[in-house]
């Protein structure tokens, strides 16, 4: 794994908890690599064959599919596992930052108080949607949005971190990757298209934000998100790399900026975190947002209708055990029929592969495209 490039706000480990958070990387790629490589086999050699002879045909629905491997000793152990190694991670990178918690928050306030190149903007009003806060969405402890402390920046440092180790430094040194790539994506596609303004949705800790700024280094970048410990420490975070951007404070479903404001809107696994009702107003929201020609695209997992049901039934594991309640809902939608619905014409509907420009710089773990999916407005300059 690529070392994480570090920055002032990044927690920094002693020996036991270096080695700690390295032991469940380790567990991950176990698991999610060699026991998984198993998954297929399992199915094909043992639960398909005795759904047949139970039911007298083949499953048709992933649901039937984990409902079948949920019963083979196989698939419960490596479940188990891959379960068992979310809570640890979360643990071993907690730990680490209770430690010097202290120290990271004056270090925010700090930076927020100087003479900043981006911004950060609060709203003691905002209420969090039921959608965010009624789980610890994929079990991080206290979920994006708790305050553990006055002005705390805790689950920005906690995602930041252990969404690296997760990752096993597949998104960048600096977790920039899904903001760089899209970007050249965008710029690659659209040449046509002056980009002035760039918005993120859901920007978390802010590493996607600080790709967006480094991929369009002449536009304004703004980055949204409804947690504001993690817009601290994103803002901390980004003025600590060195990269100007806007962070703030606001729902998704309903912003203050004006109708046209920007030419591109991107998200990052922001979608399938949020719920049947916000969905339509998030995506009408984009449609308000961009400007005439303006592009949105959003980097989520495939369709379900675009894999085999044993691929759609483990990947809705997150849906059932890792506190993504709307994981499965999100990727069985018609997704060009959800974007007609925002206001936007089906044949300007995207569904694209976007090329990592770290697999491109030769990081051997970041994978060679994301899923895209979006549009782009009627109207041009």
């Amino acid at each position: 794994m690529i070392p994480q490039a570090p920055h002032a706000m990044l927690p920094v480990t002693n020996h036991d908890e270096a080695a700690r958070q390295l032991f469940t990387t380790a567990m991950r790629h176990e698991v999610t690599v060699n026991m998984f490589a198993g998954n297929r086999q399992v199915f094909e050699r043992r639960v398909e064959p005795a759904f047949e002879k139970a039911q007298g045909r083949k499953p048709k629905t992933r649901h039937e599919v984990r409902r079948a491997l949920e019963q083979d000793p196989y698939i419960q152990y490596s479940s188990a596992l891959r379960l068992l190694y979310q809570e640890i991670l979360w643990d071993s990178v907690g730990d680490s930052i209770d430690r010097q918690l202290p120290q990271l928050v004056e270090r925010a306030k700090k930076i927020a108080r100087s003479r900043t190149k981006g911004s950060l903007t609060l709203d003691p009003t905002i209420t969090i949607p039921r959608y965010l806060n009624a789980v610890d969405i994929h079990m991080m402890p206290g979920n994006y949005d708790r305050e553990w402390t006055a002005d705390d920046v805790f689950a920005g440092a906690i995602y930041d971190r252990g969404v690296y180790l997760r990752s096993i430094g597949n998104r960048g040194q600096y977790g920039e990757d899904y903001g760089t790539s899209f970007a050249a994506h965008v710029r690659d596609q659209y040449p046509d298209l002056k980009v002035r303004r760039v918005l993120e949705m859901g920007c978390a800790a802010g590493g996607s934000a600080v790709g967006l700024a480094q991929g369009f280094p002449k536009a304004e970048v703004h980055a949204i998100d409804v947690a504001a410990p993690m817009l601290r420490y994103a803002h901390a975070r980004a003025e600590s790399i060195g990269v100007p951007v806007h962070f703030a404070q606001a729902n998704a479903e309903r912003t203050s900026f004006p109708d046209g404001h920007f030419d591109a809107i991107f998200g990052f696994a922001l979608l399938h975190e949020t719920s049947s009702t916000a969905l339509p107003k998030i995506l009408k929201e984009v449609h308000r947002l961009l400007s005439p020609g303006g592009v949105a695209l959003f980097r989520e997992q495939p369709a379900y209708s675009r894999v085999s049901l044993l691929q759609a039934a483990e990947t809705d594991w997150d849906t059932y055990y890792n506190a993504e309640p709307f994981y499965g809902r999100l990727f069985d939608m018609d997704r060009a029929q959800i974007f007609v619905d925002a206001g936007f014409r089906r044949d300007d509907v995207l569904d694209v592969p976007v090329m990592s420009v770290a697999h491109q710089r030769g990081n051997p773990r970041a994978p060679k495209s994301f899923g895209g999916f979006g549009a782009r407005k009627q109207g041009g300059r």
